[in-house]
């Protein structure tokens, strides 16, 4: 079978790709450009997921979507709403648009803080509700993959390390244990934001769609995260001791005001029950030590190929 992505050259849309193909799956990626390489055999279709046409088009060639392209950021996104409004928006509603007149099945990702008041948040959660809609009312057979915070190797890094205009938790956090620079944390670190390992989440993704090709579709979105909960000072703590294992010297933290669209106390967590549904436990997930000590192996082996220090110009990063 012929499977599209949207957002297939995203942090989670590679790994996707890539558990996709492990199971024998024809892919297509729709992208704006060729830029991307994708892994052998990968087609690439043209396209803005704001363009009905080419959505509409893109959807006449797979068998099954998985729509994860979408303008991220919690704070970046409150600054300046718009491109946020009009891409998840608009072309989450292309997404629904396009396999109701072909048929198709199709898997949305939404976001763990659904509830935040972030335009990230706003707009994801309000196509979550379309997707329900859409099943109820127009037939669709859409499963909706809820994850909270993903990490893993390959991860876009901000600035002053990277180019990538969104600040992600675990990317900013190693790059400064890496550093020799305190690891800076909004609010006290009391907050819980679980982290779940990427090659997870795509995992649930994917078996999320296998469902939903077979005419399942989920009465409640799958959450893909931990039982336990982990607060923001754990994590950093954890990706400290990580980079000291490889012979870094431990950081300090650096305790930072809430930024807006977070408050202070929130739990940003899955409900794992919901595993069931894409044929997962939580003893199935990679455990976050585990995982994480991977993620700080790479981040440590690409300094200065994916990622720069402070000192450098971050201008050249790949």
């Amino acid at each position: 079978m012929k499977i599209g992505i949207t957002g297939g050259s995203g942090f989670i849309g590679s790994y996707v790709v890539e558990e996709l193909l492990s199971k024998g799956y024809e892919v297509v990626v729709f992208d704006r450009s060729k830029k991307t390489e994708y892994p052998k055999g990968v087609e690439v279709f043209l396209g803005d997921v704001t363009d009905e046409k080419s959505m509409r088009e893109f959807a006449a060639h797979i068998d099954g979507m998985i729509h994860l392209a979408a303008v991220l950021g919690t704070q970046e996104t409150i600054k300046y709403p718009t491109p946020a409004a009009i891409t998840n928006l608009t072309g989450g509603l292309n997404f629904l648009e396009a396999i109701s007149q072909y048929n198709i099945a199709g898997v949305y990702i939404a976001v763990g803080n659904w509830w935040m008041d972030n335009p990230y948040s706003i707009t994801k959660n309000m196509i979550e509700r379309f997707c329900s809609m859409y099943n109820k009312y127009r037939g669709t057979k859409v499963n909706i993959v809820r994850a909270v915070n993903a990490y893993g190797p390959r991860q876009s890094i901000a600035t002053p390390f990277g180019s990538s205009k969104v600040r992600k938790i675990t990317p900013a956090f190693i790059c400064r244990a890496l550093s020799g620079i305190p690891v800076e944390i909004y609010g006290d670190g009391s907050q819980v934001s679980d982290m779940v390992y990427v090659g997870d989440v795509a995992k649930a993704l994917v078996i999320s769609l296998e469902k939903a090709l077979g005419g399942i579709v989920f009465d409640k979105p799958v959450e893909v995260g931990p039982v336990k909960d982990m607060p923001v000072k754990d994590t950093a703590l954890e990706v400290i001791k990580s980079a000291k294992e490889l012979g870094f010297n431990a950081v300090e933290l650096k305790f930072l005001p809430m930024r807006h669209g977070e408050n202070a106390g929130e739990k940003v967590k899955a409900d794992t029950k919901t595993l069931k549904y894409v044929d997962m436990k939580e003893s199935d997930l990679i455990p976050f030590e585990k995982g994480i000590r991977e993620t700080v192996k790479w981040f440590s082996d690409m300094e200065g190929k994916k990622w720069l220090k402070t000192e450098e110009k971050c201008t050249r990063i790949l």
